[in-house]
């Protein structure tokens, strides 16, 4: 009965984001990739996928970052394309989505005041998934008090500012610590929104937002060592939700090498083996691994946003795929060429 309902306003949009899915590069679509020997030669590759022509009027030669950015371009018209389809409280959780990309592009016009750059330079790295309206207003700002009352006043990300930070704190503040202290505000918004979904969504998105929420947590504790963070400082930058959440935490927090941070981590079954590099993988590779373990499960639910989710974050893994091969096609680097995170 449940499908009844959701079909009704969120049908169509889950039938594009599955059909968005099955386009997602395959196993033997990559092994064609890594044996390319020129970026045209990948391009070539890249056409008969659902990429199609989306280089065909690169001008000049073709470079990594170009395949990234018309990678990651097409990514955008899609999402932007089923977020123009949403209603509430689909929209609302597509919004949820962009947040965090709204406080990654704060954070680096911050970093920008801080440091006295050209913020108009700063906008054109900006990604477009986390722009809004004022966001160039930030650029008139001439300190960093005026920066944060535009955005205080002017955006989405509002309430966390709110709550989190003052301007003396932006002043005094690491700027990795101020990006943590949205992001922790932020996650746990989100994690209480998809909490009052409907099932399956609260379900599987209450196990994706918890092992967001638990990498966060472990990377900031491993970013903190050798800093003046102390350990109350990093129970504030922690989410208050996860699978670490609370025991684990608080032990992350009062760790002091990465033996204690691995034996509190792989105390979580699903953590198991996360620090071990014998296979060449570090502990980011097996965060990318354990999200698209979490993506592919998610798209075996029906009726769920977390379809949206997981297709966003199966791209991007999918860009990064691309972007690693390309790399090492035109530094002729071959022998780490199959060095990428498989999603489907």
């Amino acid at each position: 009965m449940e499908g009844v309902f959701f079909n009704e306003n969120n049908g169509y949009i889950e039938g594009i984001v599955r059909g968005y899915r099955s386009g997602l590069l395959t196993s033997a679509i990559y092994s064609n990739l890594t044996q390319c020997d020129t970026l045209e030669d990948l391009k070539l590759q890249l056409s008969a996928t659902d990429y199609g022509n989306f280089l065909a009027n690169v001008p000049g030669s073709l470079s990594t970052s170009i395949i990234a950015e018309k990678a990651t371009q097409k990514l955008i018209e899609e999402f932007r394309y089923i977020r123009a389809q949403a209603v509430q409280p689909l929209s609302k959780f597509m919004d949820y989505i962009t947040y965090a990309y709204m406080i990654d592009n704060v954070a680096l016009l911050i970093t920008g005041t801080l440091h006295e750059r050209d913020t108009h330079e700063l906008l054109e790295r900006c990604h477009p998934l986390g722009w809004f309206e004022s966001l160039p207003a930030l650029c008139v700002a001439t300190n960093v008090e005026e920066l944060y009352n535009t955005v205080l006043i002017d955006t989405p990300l509002a309430p966390y500012f709110k709550d989190c930070l003052s301007a003396a704190d932006l002043d005094d503040l690491n700027i990795e610590i101020i990006r943590n202290t949205l992001y922790r505000a932020y996650l746990e918004d989100f994690y209480a929104f998809c909490k009052n979904l409907a099932p399956p969504s609260n379900q599987v998105m209450a196990a994706l937002l918890e092992f967001e929420a638990d990498r966060r947590v472990i990377n900031i504790t491993l970013n903190s060592f050798g800093t003046d963070i102390t350990r109350d400082e990093r129970l504030q930058l922690s989410p208050k939700f996860g699978k670490l959440y609370s025991s684990g935490t608080e032990a992350l927090a009062s760790a002091d090498d990465i033996e204690q941070v691995r034996i509190t981590v792989e105390s979580i079954g699903d953590y198991k083996g996360f620090f071990d590099t014998s296979n060449n993988k570090s502990l980011e590779d097996h965060f990318y691994l354990r999200e698209m373990e979490l993506c592919r499960n998610a798209f075996t639910q029906q009726f769920t946003y977390s379809a949206i989710w997981a297709w966003v974050k199966a791209k991007e893994q999918e860009i990064r795929n691309i972007t690693w091969i390309a790399e090492c096609i035109a530094q002729n680097q071959k022998e780490r060429i199959q060095n990428y995170i498989s999603v489907f």
